[in-house]
């Protein structure tokens, strides 16, 4: 048997938090000295102490541990718990990371106010284009939003390319407009160029983009959660020339290497 303080060093938790577990009846000790109120543990109770540190480091609040120890659960299910919890925090780490570099962004935007862009604009006129493309609908522009649509979409379109027996011949082209069930709710189309006697298939659609006369260029270099700062540097051009936006920018991506540090990506923006 082991005084409170003994058990408490061996299961590497405070003694404070032995007499919650005691008060809540979570874990009661062994034997309690009727005359002195000291409690005395065995080396058997180590294993339902793990239990519930585990278990409460998952996440789980002490109520829902007391129930899933109900079901005596065995290593196997608290190691399934464990990548379920693993797969969340991973998840929950990544959009965090996102969001800051989305405030990043911002900070750089709000860092350029008063500056004229000084990266290369010009006016050209883009030629008509077949893509072969995947759609779907994401809650808003905010790059944040677009992300998580875009990326599956443009995956899951080469799968299906490639399935088809279907060879891309020119970069990405990603297009959007307003989602018809409005709120800002924006359609997101993934696309590749195609060549000009592609079909469309049981699985993708093929779209013929019209030529734009006049399109306002950028090229952003980098991740495209960083675009921020290059789409308002080109929406401060257009204003300052007295152009008139004409519709959501294209954007076409000329470089895509799996370091998305090293992305070129030209925006084109249909001017009025």
């Amino acid at each position: 048997m082991f005084t409170i303080g003994d058990f408490a060093r061996h299961g590497r938790v405070s003694a404070r938090m032995l007499r919650h577990y005691d008060a809540i009846g979570l874990l009661r000790p062994e034997r309690t000295d009727p005359f002195t109120g000291y409690r005395h543990y065995s080396a058997a109770q180590l294993a339902r102490l793990n239990r519930i540190v585990a278990l409460k480091e998952l996440g789980f609040t002490l109520e829902q541990v007391r129930r899933i120890l109900e079901d005596r659960p065995g290593p196997d299910e608290l190691r399934g718990m464990l990548a379920l919890r693993r797969a969340e925090l991973e998840e929950a780490i990544a959009a965090a990371a996102a969001r800051l570099r989305q405030v990043e962004a911002r900070l750089r935007s709000i860092e350029s106010e008063g500056h004229m862009p000084t990266q290369d604009i010009m006016i050209k006129n883009i030629p008509p284009v077949r893509v072969a493309e995947l759609s779907g609908t994401a809650a808003s522009y905010q790059p944040e939003h677009i992300g998580p649509v875009i990326g599956p979409l443009y995956e899951e379109l080469y799968r299906r390319l490639s399935e088809a027996g279907i060879a891309p011949c020119g970069p990405g082209v990603a297009y959007y407009e307003d989602a018809p069930e409005g709120g800002g709710a924006v359609l997101v189309h993934a696309g590749c160029t195609v060549p000009r006697d592609t079909s469309a298939g049981p699985d993708f659609d093929v779209v013929d983009l019209p030529a734009v006369e006049r399109a306002a260029t950028i090229v952003h270099r980098g991740p495209m959660d960083d675009v921020l700062t290059t789409s308002q540097s080109l929406a401060q051009w257009i204003d300052a020339g007295g152009h008139t936006s004409a519709g959501y920018a294209r954007e076409v991506y000329l470089e895509c290497p799996p370091d998305t540090a090293k992305w070129v990506t030209e925006l084109q923006e249909p001017l009025a």
